[in-house]
């Protein structure tokens, strides 16, 4: 066996991991302990409206791990086709769209640090340099 039949497979492989690993949407890979964080949103009227097709909705649900349950999410997608009544209602067009309580609008994945300014929720020290 010659060394290039080992190194050849062996960097393909790392090269591969490295990509994943650089191209998944991350917050430093945070621990789930973001639950004061995604009540302040919902205590502070911020709400994501989104659709489970979206992969940037669920790109944004996972940084929060399973502190997303706090977060007050409107579902968008209709099994009847198009949008639900409450996302027509809202104008939405867009997902990821978040909504804070003075009406401004963000579209798109937001990170933990824009979320936190934009809703006047506080981030701990730890989670304010994160970077979903």
């Amino acid at each position: 066996m010659k060394p290039l039949d080992i190194i050849i497979p062996v960097a393909i492989i790392a090269v591969f991991l490295a990509f994943a690993f650089l191209t998944t949407p991350s917050n430093d890979r945070q621990p789930d302990d973001m639950g004061a964080f995604a009540k302040c949103l919902t205590e502070n009227g911020a709400k994501m409206y989104g659709s489970v097709q979206c992969t940037h909705c669920q790109d944004q649900k996972d940084s929060f791990g399973g502190s997303w349950q706090y977060v007050t999410y409107v579902e968008c997608y209709s099994v009847l086709g198009g949008k639900t009544q409450a996302c027509m209602d809202a104008d939405i067009n867009a997902y990821p769209t978040w909504e804070f309580k003075d009406g401004a609008r963000k579209l798109g994945f937001m990170r933990f640090l824009d979320l936190s300014q934009a809703s006047g929720c506080p981030l701990e020290n730890s989670q304010a340099n994160k970077t979903p």
